[in-house]
């Protein structure tokens, strides 16, 4: 093992677990959205709302290890 294979092993499971998390919030998030559309149509707005900042949240998390990860790899 080198020095640059090591770095792209940091790098692979950097972003690998870094969008472990925020991918099954976002899995989460819309299956309770459906669920709670489906109990109560009328409320569509306020729960596609609360949805998507949740979804931008938990997608952020996944941009600061990609970033971390890019950091990783090339500096």
């Amino acid at each position: 093992m080198t020095d640059e294979g090591l770095r792209l092993l940091a790098s692979a499971l950097a972003i690998g677990m870094g969008t472990l998390g925020p991918g099954l919030a976002i899995g989460l998030l819309a299956s309770k959205a459906m669920e709670a559309l489906g109990r109560n149509p009328e409320a569509q707005s306020a729960i596609q709302v609360n949805m998507i900042l949740g979804i931008v949240f938990a997608e952020a998390i996944a941009i600061y290890a990609l970033v971390v990860a890019l950091l990783i790899k090339f500096v």
